[in-house]
């Protein structure tokens, strides 16, 4: 199984994502961009990849442990990964987010995964680039007239996902939801 860790959207931010979408998805290349599902929309806390099940026993139970307060999650600007050929929206690095994501890769560490060694870039996936060009993310960016002014929300969970290849784009599913605390 492939897992990852990460914060779900309040229902009011995707609400508001989904209108961006779709005057996006207007302006774009139909063919050149897979569009991510409202129900993929997350924040990853750590991408763990292949898990054995006694990993995922150890995972779940270490993350059950660990404590964290509610936390605000502050959105910034549409952005572009050119060289991923991915469409984003920035979320705001805030010392309570990297103290969970810090504490998430501590409490998983024990169970056999190690944190990227690059930073932390939290973002939300909007859309992806289909093949190898990079000419439809590059013209849709020279479209935005005006970034989007989105609200932040209060982040009351975090969850552990399977991640689930099929031909239309990974499938997330809930393994396991964890409750911060305020």
């Amino acid at each position: 199984m492939r897992l990852f860790i990460g914060i779900p959207l309040a229902a009011g931010t995707a609400d508001a994502l989904i209108v961006i979408v779709h005057q996006l998805h207007a302006k774009a290349a139909p063919q050149g961009l897979r569009w991510s599902a409202r129900e993929s929309w997350h924040i990853t806390l750590q991408f763990l990849g292949s898990a054995k099940s006694e990993q995922y026993d150890c995972i779940a139970a270490r993350l059950r442990d660990l404590r964290s307060p509610h936390l605000f999650i502050e959105l910034g600007s549409l952005g572009t990964f050119d060289r991923a050929g991915v469409l984003y929206v920035e979320v705001r690095v805030t010392p309570e987010l990297t103290a969970l994501q810090q504490a998430v890769t501590a409490a998983t560490a024990p169970c056999g995964f190690t944190p990227e060694d690059r930073p932390y870039h939290p973002h939300i996936t909007l859309a992806r680039r289909k093949g190898k060009g990079a000419r439809e993310l590059h013209d849709l960016r020279l479209q935005i007239q005006q970034q989007p002014k989105l609200a932040g929300f209060t982040a009351d969970s975090f969850l552990l996902y399977e991640s689930t290849p099929t031909p239309e784009g990974s499938r997330y599913d809930v393994r396991e939801r964890f409750p911060l605390h305020p």
